[in-house]
C-alpha cells in the first residue's frame, strides 16, 4: 500500500495559494503571489529535499498539475533547482480532474477522476504519492481519510485571505512531529505522521463552581 503524503507552503494563517509567483494562481483578486520566495534558503532546499528523499510519484489536482506541466519540463536542468525537474521528468504525475479536461502530455501523466481512483491508486504497490499545492484535492483527501503524513513549511507572513490548507469537514486525526527545523529568517518546518485519534484532556476543577455550572447550562441552550 501507498501513503499519501502532504507537501505545503502555508502562511501563518494558513494560506498556501501561490507561493512561487504572481502569475501562478491570482484567481478570487490574490495580489500576493510569490510570498514565499523572499524566505527560500539552505534550510528551505533542503527540508523539500527531504520531502522528495524517498522513491515517489506526484499526486496533483488539476490546476496545479498544469502549473507544473507548463514550468518544470522546461526548467533548464542545469540550473540550481535542476535536479528537481529531473526528479519530475522521470516520475509518475498523477492528476485528478472531475471532468477530465486537462492535457496529460508530461511524459509519465496518469489521469485520475475521483475519490474512488484514488483510493485504488492507493491500495495498489508502488511509491508513496507526494502532493503539492492542490488545495481542493487536499481538502478532499482529509475529508476522506487517505493522508498519512504531512510536511508543512510556514512563512512568517500573514496574508489575511486566499485558498487554505485546511477547511471545515477534515476527518479528526492526531499527528506525531517525527522532525522540525527553524530557518535564520524565520521559516518553520514540520515534518508530521498520523498518530490515531484525538486525544482530549480537561482544565477544570474537580468540583466546578456554581458561576461555572451557570456557564454551561447558558452554553447548552445557546447551542
Amino acid at each position: 500500500m501507498r501513503k499519501i503524503i502532504v507537501g505545503a507552503q502555508v502562511s501563518m494563517d494558513g494560506v498556501m495559494q501561490a507561493p512561487g509567483g504572481p502569475s501562478e494562481d491570482p484567481t478570487k483578486g490574490f495580489k500576493f503571489g510569490g510570498w514565499a520566495m523572499p524566505y527560500f534558503s539552505q534550510e528551505f532546499g533542503e527540508e523539500i529535499d527531504r520531502v522528495f528523499k524517498e522513491k515517489f510519484d506526484l499526486l496533483l489536482g488539476r490546476k496545479t498539475y498544469e502549473i507544473f506541466a507548463a514550468y518544470w519540463p522546461y526548467y533548464d536542468e542545469g540550473a540550481p533547482a535542476g535536479h528537481i525537474a529531473k526528479l519530475f521528468r522521470d516520475i509518475g504525475k498523477y492528476v485528478v480532474s472531475r471532468s477530465g479536461e486537462v492535457e496529460t502530455d508530461w511524459k509519465g501523466s496518469v489521469l485520475l477522476r475521483d475519490i474512488a481512483d484514488i483510493r485504488r491508486l492507493k491500495q495498489e504497490a508502488g511509491p508513496n504519492l507526494v502532493t503539492q499545492g492542490s488545495t481542493e484535492l487536499v481538502h478532499a483527501l482529509l475529508a476522506n481519510d487517505l493522508v498519512d503524513a504531512i510536511s508543512i513549511f510556514t512563512v512568517p507572513v500573514v496574508l489575511g485571505g486566499g485558498k487554505k490548507l485546511f477547511a471545515d469537514g477534515s476527518l479528526p486525526h492526531s499527528f506525531r512531529l517525527t522532525s522540525s527545523r527553524v530557518s535564520p529568517n524565520g521559516l518553520i518546518v514540520g515534518h508530521y505522521e498520523r498518530d490515531g485519534g484525538i486525544r482530549v484532556g480537561d482544565t477544570l476543577h474537580e468540583t466546578p463552581s456554581e458561576r461555572e455550572v451557570a456557564r454551561q447550562k447558558r452554553m447548552k441552550r445557546e447551542g
